[in-house]
């Protein structure tokens, strides 16, 4: 398979995929890529990850909590506001209809299983 093409898709379907993580449980970054990371096909690294965090969290859909750590910097922790709650909504809500769509389109056809 194209990787290009691959991360494209990836790309499409981040942002819902780490509003689900953060909206099981409070976490922080380095867990939301060990989680990607988890899942076939959605590996990611902490270079795309970040930054997404960080633009939800100052678009108002992540809340963040920084907790003194005493191995290193401060950890940053991200847990859905209100807003990040309705975006995962709206985004799984229109995922489901994609994923709806496109099997129906790729399922073999009627008469194609009677050849």
């Amino acid at each position: 398979m194209d990787a290009s093409w691959l991360s494209q898709m990836r790309k499409g379907v981040l942002e819902l995929c780490v509003l689900a993580i953060v909206d099981r449980e409070e976490t922080y970054g380095y867990a939301v890529v060990e989680r990607m990371g988890k899942t076939p096909g959605m590996e990611v690294t902490e270079s795309t990850v970040y930054p997404l965090l960080a633009r939800l969290s100052n678009d108002g859909l992540l809340k963040l909590r920084i907790e003194k750590s005493s191995a290193g910097p401060p950890r940053r922790y991200y847990s859905l506001s209100a807003g990040g709650k309705k975006r995962l909504r709206e985004l799984a809500s229109t995922w489901a209809t994609i994923v709806g769509s496109v099997a129906s389109l790729i399922e073999p056809a009627p008469s194609a299983c009677l050849d």
